[in-house]
């Protein structure tokens, strides 16, 4: 019988913090500077006698993300020596915290949360000159939050990955939300590294191995369900010794992971607090309580609240939070439309006409709230056609107009007028014998096509309900 086998992750989350400057310096934090080696100064290149000034704000941003995801702030906190060469990093070692980090705990998407500490970022290696690199010295010393959770066991591959990818998007909407990062994952300001395990008693981790960053969720999700799939088949041909502790690259064009170096354990680096930074007193130097009133509505609350307040599909929910620009404006639409069922009909013309109408159509933009309601009570109101609606709704994204006058100047108002209808209704009639006998002989459905007819013959002006109504009624 072949063994069950019990996957364990846990992530390793860095995010660049969005400040004016850099963590320990005076010189720009601009993510999209694209010239090499301009923001930099004797700080952040490490020039002997440079000494570094702590950025309050980056500090002040990694608390408001312990207080979002319910961590426990520090009162004493410090900046450690974290040793080891590379050519990114121009001291030789890299500022960041080890025993002491600004936070601890919290919880978020169905995982804990260790810790969350803040460091500085390394120097741009870049590989695309030939047999030799280059380096840009920008990004060196930019604020940089790291997270680490605990390490979490689960049943099976797919619910692991989906568990990694679901906690690092709702990371990066709090991220968002909070306005303290870009967390942009292309640009890599924001990097996932999941650390992987599998073990035939779920009491007991494995060899783990750590994916290196990551830059997109789907790459997230898969670089887990491939390095546990490659972790079952050395189990099961008897080579789990070959199962190292290391560090891993994700190939996106193989879809595979491939060895890049041993992982380091933290005796390697050597760690000592750093001798040129004061040590900190957080619930001194920070109100906590202000802060914490000073929290915007994060997406959990916001969930909660659509919920209850507009009664809309879970799935689009996720549109608003995820998009919080078209949040804030489909909250003005139902505030104009109040009643639970137009904000439903609303919700669905937002979610899938005009997300696809943006797609295809790059000058497509929010009507005003006041525009788009108005076209949801004509619906509502049984003015114009769900197929008028959709054509109207096409040009109030390029044009902000009525829809009324829309519809009124392209002859898309629906006729409601019963007695005006009949005589269209009895023509159709008239001319379309063998559908009344087919009818009649109990095939309902047949009169939908009479109904076409009779739109197509009031010039589309027709209220289909009305004019199945009338030709039940007549037949």
């Amino acid at each position: 019988m072949a063994n069950k086998y019990y996957p364990t992750i846990g992530l390793e989350i860095h995010a660049e913090l969005k400040t004016a400057t850099k963590m320990f310096c005076g010189c720009k934090n601009d993510p999209d500077e694209e010239k090499p080696n301009v923001n930099i100064c004797p700080v952040c290149m490490a020039h002997p006698g440079a000494l570094p000034v702590p950025n309050k704000k980056a500090i002040k941003n990694v608390i408001k993300v312990g207080l979002a995801i319910d961590g426990q702030i520090a009162d004493f906190s410090e900046f450690d020596r974290k040793n080891y060469f590379y050519p990114d990093i121009p001291k030789g070692y890299q500022i960041s915290q080890y025993k002491f980090p600004i936070v601890s705990g919290g919880h978020l998407a169905g995982m804990d949360v260790t810790r969350i500490h803040l460091e500085e970022d390394t120097a741009n290696n870049k590989h695309d000159r030939g047999d030799f690199s280059l380096i840009d010295f920008n990004r060196a010393g930019v604020p940089l939050m790291e997270l680490v959770t605990e390490a979490h066991t689960f049943d099976s591959a797919e619910v692991t990955a989906k568990t990694a990818g679901k906690f690092a998007k709702e990371l990066q909407l709090i991220l968002w939300y909070l306005g303290v990062s870009e967390a942009n994952l292309e640009k890599g300001e924001m990097r996932v590294e999941p650390n992987i395990s599998i073990s035939i008693d779920p009491k007991i981790l494995g060899t783990k191995v750590e994916v290196k960053n990551l830059n997109s969720f789907r790459a997230v999700e898969r670089a887990i369900l491939f390095e546990v799939d490659r972790m079952k088949k050395l189990w099961e041909e008897g080579k789990e010794s070959e199962i190292v502790q290391e560090t891993r690259g994700w190939d996106e064009g193989k879809q595979k992971t491939f060895s890049q170096r041993k992982k380091e354990g933290s005796a390697d680096y050597r760690y000592f607090p750093d001798p040129d930074l004061p040590k900190m007193k957080l619930h001194e130097a920070f109100d906590l309580e202000k802060i914490k009133k000073e929290l915007p509505e994060l997406p959990g609350q916001k969930r909660e609240r659509y919920q209850k307040d507009f009664g809309i599909k879970n799935e689009d929910i996720e549109v608003y939070i995820n998009d919080p620009i078209l949040g804030a404006w489909f909250e003005e639409v139902a505030k104009i439309l109040k009643e639970i069922t137009a904000i439903e009909i609303a919700s669905n013309y937002v979610t899938s006409d005009f997300i696809g109408i943006r797609k295809s159509n790059q000058d497509a933009k929010l009507p005003s709230a006041k525009n788009f309601a108005e076209l949801i009570s004509l619906v509502l109101q049984r003015k114009i056609s769900s197929r008028a609606a959709k054509d109207i709704l096409a040009m109030i994204v390029i044009n902000d107009e009525s829809p009324l006058k829309i519809a009124t100047e392209k002859n898309l108002l629906q006729s409601n007028d019963e007695g005006a209808l009949k005589a269209i209704v009895q023509k159709a009639i008239d001319e379309n014998p063998e559908v009344v006998t087919a009818y009649k002989g109990g095939k309902e459905n047949a009169i939908m096509s009479l109904v076409g007819k009779i739109i197509k013959e009031s010039n589309g002006s027709a209220n289909p309900q009305i004019v199945i109504k009338l030709l039940k009624e007549m037949l």
